[in-house]
């Protein structure tokens, strides 16, 4: 995603400040499963112009960017909707020894096949976009997009979540989330820009997390919800 949504935006401010402008956001926004054509091009021309503005990939003809990972595995391809306008959209991989295809294995096998091969349960968030104009009137948006790994790790009990970022975001999940970077930068397919690793290990951290950003807890009836039926299993349906 563009660089310029990961903002101070949480360290502005007192603590109470940043969870109430959170709150009021939170109330304005719409979280939605691409389930149909629609939804799914919107996503797909909002992550062409976000990774064309910022030299990410070229732009195309076609004015969209996807890839096979939009159907392959057990993902989950949402849209964040501000008044009915989609702001920003993430894609989610749930990863395991069942479903072992996921985009970060393509890049970075060598440190996740050990991962996969031991039982982990993996939430690989990839494709992260926000829309520019959207991104600069709310700066807590990248944080309530990324809210939804969150809810993706309790909801599937899962033991990691990753994030391949560029070099200008590592210091947002660095600071923001205390991902930590497990590999230099490399050659990321479809990508122009090279990508490096980072892992979260969520089971230690999320009573941390939720202590310091009171608006990642989540309700049972919200997780399940998001996650009752993955993206593959709707497009096969």
């Amino acid at each position: 995603m563009g660089s310029e949504a990961f903002g101070s935006f949480a360290s502005s401010g007192s603590a109470n400040s940043f969870s109430d402008s959170m709150a009021r956001l939170l109330d304005r926004i719409d979280v939605r499963l691409a389930d149909s054509d629609e939804q799914r091009d919107a996503i797909f021309r909002l992550r062409h112009h976000a990774y064309s503005r910022d030299g990410t990939i070229s732009p195309n003809f076609s004015g969209t960017f996807s890839d096979a990972y939009d159907e392959i595995g057990k993902v989950y391809l949402l849209g964040l909707y501000i008044d009915d306008e989609l702001a920003s959209s993430i894609r989610l991989h749930v990863a395991s020894l069942e479903y072992p295809d996921f985009p970060s294995f393509e890049a970075f096998a060598d440190i996740l096949r050990p991962e996969i091969d031991a039982g982990k349960v993996i939430i690989d968030a990839t494709r992260f976009v926000t829309d520019e104009k959207l991104s600069r009137l709310h700066r807590g948006l990248p944080y309530a997009t990324l809210r939804l790994c969150m809810l993706a790790a309790r909801n599937f009990g899962a033991d990691l979540l990753l994030a391949a970022v560029g070099a200008e975001q590592r210091v947002f999940y660095e600071h923001a989330f205390d991902y930590r970077q497990m590999s230099e930068s490399r050659p990321y397919p479809l990508l122009a820009k090279p990508i490096s690793l980072m892992t979260l290990h969520y089971q230690a951290a999320a009573e941390q997390l939720n202590r310091r950003y009171a608006f990642f807890r989540s309700t049972l009836s919200e997780r399940r919800m998001l996650f009752k039926q993955p993206v593959a299993g709707l497009l096969a349906s």
